[in-house]
């Protein structure tokens, strides 16, 4: 972060299961006494605030002349409504994701953004996970995507399906891989233990010819965060839990013939090399939060702007539409 960062004052819309953890790293972030906590429910807000050294406020009128940022944890479809109030206040806002209940209130929060000139970003943590920023750093154009992601059942987020609460994390990460459009997307999904769709599987091809094959379910036995992605001549296994990045590339010409550590001796294709990535660990949300405060104080972090937000969005209604119609789009 940048220096004087510190003198920011934020306010943490929402205090459910996500919100209190904005909450703590927020006041640790930027210091005691200078974190609000706003909740319809007053105890919850007494409880988040109490826990980490933050203060309470009555009503979001009571931050809008308080505080420089925000962050709006709060249901999915109350994200515009509350999101518009304190961009209109000229307060930068990080929303949890998805970033609204449709493309058309997305827009709506992405042009107040624009026209208030306040950062916009989206609550995509998977994407600050140290792991997948290694891997996103090698600028690589992937051939073949797999992910996992499953979930013991939870009453948490209920209020949308599997899609909008946990695949949409891997969706925003792989336009972050390969930014071309959708070409096609073939999906299945069943409700089990709720009354939305809890567990769904989806084909999504790109323009670009990168196929993605994802699965997300809340209703495993264990959990699971696995990302699979294929190069031209690597791979990469990934483990979002874990942060690691095990590997293994292929390597022809002079470079093979100067040995390494082998997977394979190879033959006349060449040798396969382990290419497991070194990662720093560190909690994905704290960076999050980090570069949200960078970019409001004018830094250059990469963060999940209001776009990427609405594009990972996109592709999880059409995922959804798809599971809807019974067919491929």
């Amino acid at each position: 972060m940048k220096e004087g960062i510190e003198t920011v004052r934020a306010a943490v819309i929402g205090a459910g299961a996500m919100g209190r953890h904005h909450v703590r790293l927020l006041a640790r972030l930027l210091g005691p006494g200078s974190v609000l906590v706003v909740d319809a429910d007053p105890a919850r807000a007494e409880g988040a605030a109490l826990e980490h050294g933050a203060s309470v406020a009555a009503g979001i009128d009571e931050i809008l002349n308080a505080v420089d940022v925000a962050v709006v944890a709060v249901p999915t479809v109350d994200h515009l409504e509350v999101s518009e109030r304190l961009i209109e206040a000229g307060i930068h806002v990080l929303v949890e994701k998805p970033i609204a209940a449709d493309l058309d209130q997305a827009d709506a929060l992405i042009a107040a953004a624009a026209s208030r000139g306040v950062v916009l970003a989206v609550g995509h943590v998977e994407f600050y996970n140290p792991a997948v920023q290694e891997v996103l750093s090698l600028g690589l154009e992937p051939r073949f995507v797999e992910v996992e992601r499953m979930s013991p059942f939870s009453p948490r987020s209920l209020d949308v399906d599997v899609v909008l609460d946990l695949m949409i994390h891997d969706l925003q990460i792989l336009h972050a891989l390969d930014p071309s459009p959708v070409r096609e997307v073939r999906a299945v999904g069943i409700d089990v233990l709720s009354d939305r769709v809890d567990i769904a599987d989806a084909r999504i091809e790109l323009e670009s010819g990168c196929v993605a094959n994802l699965t997300a379910s809340r209703v495993s036995a264990e959990r699971v965060r696995q990302l699979r992605v294929f190069f031209e001549d690597r791979y990469f296994s990934l483990d979002y839990q874990e942060q690691t990045v095990r590997g293994a590339r292929r390597v022809r010409g002079e470079e093979a013939a100067d040995g390494g550590d082998p997977v394979s001796a190879g033959g006349p294709a060449g040798r396969i090399l382990a290419a497991d990535l070194e990662v720093e660990g560190g909690e994905p949300l704290r960076h999050e939060l980090e570069a949200f405060l960078d970019r409001c104080a004018s830094g250059e972090t990469p963060f999940v702007n209001g776009a990427a937000g609405r594009r990972a969005l996109e592709t999880a209604l059409l995922v959804n539409s798809t599971i809807a119609g019974g067919a491929g789009a």
